[in-house]
């Protein structure tokens, strides 16, 4: 018997088991351009957004970080330096990331307390209840099935462990998603030509944004897989979005 399960791929209709290799692809062609192209599609405002998550998270020392779709090693950064000292694995499905990561100043800095795992987020290497915290920041919406990813994350949290999600997500005014979405479609896969030389990745990663689920539906998924005290903050209006779960 085939599996014809279907996902999307941005805007694309496509088998199930062909969705990683894909995204694979995406950001391996994008990954030494990684860093510069979300300075610029969000005029560096990702940056605060993940201030924000470390706000709200308040890393403490010690603690175990999981940071899955972690590419270049961006929030492993962050939760290291606001804990004072613990251990971050960075995870990702696209080797090329983790390789743009580890040449990072702070990877070099750090190196005592990161650890570089290539693996996929629907089955992690991991046994059950060994980090206190587990982050994605805008990888699950590239996931072939996020949910499965989620309760994975379920699965290797400590109990009373914490997960955090920063996703993009969807603006609460009609007037306000049009303005985003022509801004969305029509200027960031031509930044991608200019900067990474690379349209259709940025043309993907453009469509994903909009194929993922809103702010609610994401919280019923996140509740789904098991976690109490489900809650999320929109940020800049809801163009990107924070859900945070803990494994009671």
């Amino acid at each position: 018997m085939t599996d014809d399960k279907t996902t999307h791929f941005g805007f694309e209709e496509v088998a199930e088991g062909d969705k990683a290799g894909k995204v694979q692809g995406v950001f391996t062609s994008v990954a030494s351009k990684y860093d510069i192209m979300n300075d610029v599609m969000s005029g560096g405002i990702h940056r605060i957004w993940k201030d924000a998550m470390m706000d709200w998270l308040a890393p403490r020392p010690g603690q175990k970080l999981l940071d899955v779709a972690g590419g270049t090693g961006d929030i492993s950064f962050r939760f290291l330096k606001r804990a004072g000292h613990g251990h971050a694995t960075v995870l990702d499905l696209t080797e090329p990331m983790l390789i743009e990561g580890r040449k990072r100043a702070e990877a070099e800095r750090m190196s005592d307390s990161l650890e570089w795992v290539v693996g996929d987020a629907m089955a992690l290497p991991f046994d059950d209840n060994t980090f206190d915290v587990y982050t994605i920041s805008f990888g699950i919406r590239n996931v072939t099935r996020p949910q499965e990813a989620l309760n994975e994350a379920y699965r290797v949290l400590r109990p009373g462990g914490r997960l955090m999600v920063l996703e993009f997500s969807q603006l609460p005014n009609p007037m306000m998603q049009a303005a985003y979405d022509a801004y969305s479609f029509n200027v960031i896969p031509r930044m991608g030509q200019v900067i990474a030389g690379d349209r259709e990745s940025y043309q993907y990663l453009v469509e994903s944004i909009r194929k993922f689920p809103d702010q609610e539906t994401f919280l019923g998924m996140v509740r789904a897989a098991g976690f109490g005290n489900a809650k999320y903050r929109n940020l800049t209006m809801g163009v990107a979005c924070l859900h945070s779960g803990w494994k009671l």
